[in-house]
């Protein structure tokens, strides 16, 4: 196992570079401490117990370091780190909390990381007392023992503060305790270049009512590649594709939710499979059928690339993608500007109002109970109100307090704090806060080898799809219709084929 590492560690035993990550930043917090007058540390700590009462292991007289790794880049790494600088000035210094955050990269760079300090590889730094975690990588790190119980220092008041789902999510111990603290998620959300929708628009009659749908997004799709196609009648075949989207995996999970099936029933830890036959033939239909054919696309690494060279006019992506969105179509003979609109993802027809939960939420090293209850206390200040909207405002993501997810609240933080918020995060966000009554937020709960069974719903069609697409193109180049190129690959028979070959890799995928 990954993490098997770290079985039998004690407590803060992780191995150690010849100085101490834990020293190092002590001895920012001398700094930190020295600032402070005789008489502001008796105030903090009386402020300090008056607040925490006698559970409080706490002593701004002798703060503790804390360290927080994550994979925040850009805008985002700086609104972060903007707001750790504040905690530090402000209820930190109260507390007797310093905060310092990392950035590891990427989601993978940080992963490494973390093993690497969890394995004790040699060079690696120590084990950050907090660090950004999706769930499968925290069910992991879990199931080593290597994480504190959250659910120690928060109480039943406290948690009611949060959304329902954001917290479940966070229950991956084996007797329900918490282990991932929610500081910011995100859902998807559909993204359009409205300039080049417009006159297509207008010219078939289609609108955006149209595309509250997978199938009708499909059959708007072949209608632009059609009327793509007709603008050069003397070139057959070169309609352009109209959709693509990020994170297959999540298409077959939400999709399958929205259609009354859940892919990965999980129960104690256990997985089973369930992949009906039925369901996933609509997937197919709205997914592989319209790639084969051209209708979908997929071509940089992620479909707001697409927008910007113009191989695409919409795409479905988390709602932390909203600020990548292009402001202009560049193709190789020059570019123009491109305006936007963000609408809900699309739903199957007469299926549920599901849409995807994600975003990495914190988890706290396994430590000591003055270590574990700074993290806590920082994170509870990271995720107050205003503090977790002026980071969404800033990241696109969404607030993890249930007060907070409202455009009022959002309209009052941007006008108090006087903040400049993006067009189009402010759009994805508001879009996001009016269909949270009637959306339900759906993430899967964890599970030994999740990691690799999300790669088989993320690689498994998508990969077939482009393989298959280029055979399409190649026989299209030998002047064979678009209805001739595909047949082979849209038949039943096809189907079945894939369908038998996927469910084999999930099998193999859990450990069946």
């Amino acid at each position: 196992m990954l993490w098997e590492a770290a079985q039998g560690l004690p407590d803060r035993g992780w191995p150690r570079n010849k100085e101490s990550g834990r020293k190092r930043h002590m001895r920012k917090a001398d700094r930190f401490v020295k600032g402070l007058s005789v008489g502001s540390l008796c105030l903090a700590a009386a402020m300090c117990l008056a607040g925490c009462g006698d559970k409080s292991p706490l002593d701004p007289g002798d703060p503790v370091s804390l360290t927080v790794w994550h994979y925040y880049n850009g805008s985002q790494q700086a609104a972060f780190d903007a707001l750790v600088e504040e905690f530090n000035d402000t209820a930190g210094r109260e507390l007797g909390i310093y905060v310092q955050g990392y950035s590891q990269g990427s989601v993978s760079d940080l992963e490494t990381a973390v093993r690497d300090a969890i394995g004790g590889k040699v060079g690696a730094d120590d084990m950050p007392d907090l660090f950004s975690s999706y769930a499968d990588t925290a069910y992991e790190v879990e199931q080593a023992g290597a994480l504190a119980n959250l659910s120690d220092y928060l109480d039943e008041e406290e948690l009611a503060k949060y959304v329902d789902s954001y917290i479940e999510e966070g229950r991956i111990a084996a007797d329900g305790s918490l282990r991932i603290f929610p500081t910011a998620k995100s859902t998807e959300i559909m993204m359009l270049n409205k300039t080049d929708w417009e006159p297509f628009a207008a010219a078939t009659g289609l609108t955006l009512a149209d595309l509250e749908t997978m199938e009708g997004v499909t059959a708007a799709a072949e209608a632009y590649y059609e009327w793509t196609d007709s603008q050069t009648p003397d070139v057959p075949e070169d309609g352009r594709a109209f959709y693509g989207r990020d994170a297959v995996a999540n298409y077959f999970l939400i999709g399958m939710q929205q259609l009354g099936v859940e892919i990965f029933q999980v129960e104690n830890g256990k997985v089973t499979l369930n992949v009906p036959r039925e369901e996933l033939h609509r997937l197919w239909e709205n997914y592989y059928v319209p790639m084969v054919k051209g209708y979908f696309g997929a071509y940089g690494s992620f479909r707001s690339d697409d927008v910007k060279t113009g191989d695409l006019l919409a795409y479905t992506g988390s709602t932390s993608s909203a600020m990548y969105f292009p402001n202009q179509v560049e193709l190789e003979d020059g570019s123009y500007p491109i305006d936007y609109l963000v609408t809900a993802a699309p739903v199957f027809r007469d299926g549920r109002h599901m849409a995807v939960q994600q975003g990495a939420g914190m988890v706290v090293s396994k430590s000591d109970a003055r270590h574990e209850y700074a993290a806590v206390e920082f994170l509870k200040w990271f995720t107050e109100t205003e503090n977790n909207l002026r980071f969404g405002c800033v990241s696109g993501y969404l607030p993890v307090r249930r007060e907070a997810a409202s455009v009022s609240e959002l309209d009052r933080v941007i006008e108090e704090q006087g903040l400049e918020v993006a067009p189009k995060t402010y759009d994805c966000l508001t879009t996001v806060f009016g269909q949270m009554e009637d959306m339900t937020l759906y993430a899967n709960k964890s599970f030994e080898n999740g990691t690799a069974a999300r790669k088989v719903l993320e690689y498994h069609l998508a990969d077939k799809a482009a393989e298959d697409r280029a055979a399409v193109e190649e026989a299209l180049a030998q002047g064979k219709s678009l209805e001739e190129a595909a047949a082979d690959y849209v038949t039943e028979e096809s189907f079945e084929v894939w369908y038998g070959a996927f469910c084999e890799a999930l099998k193999q995928a859990v450990g069946e």
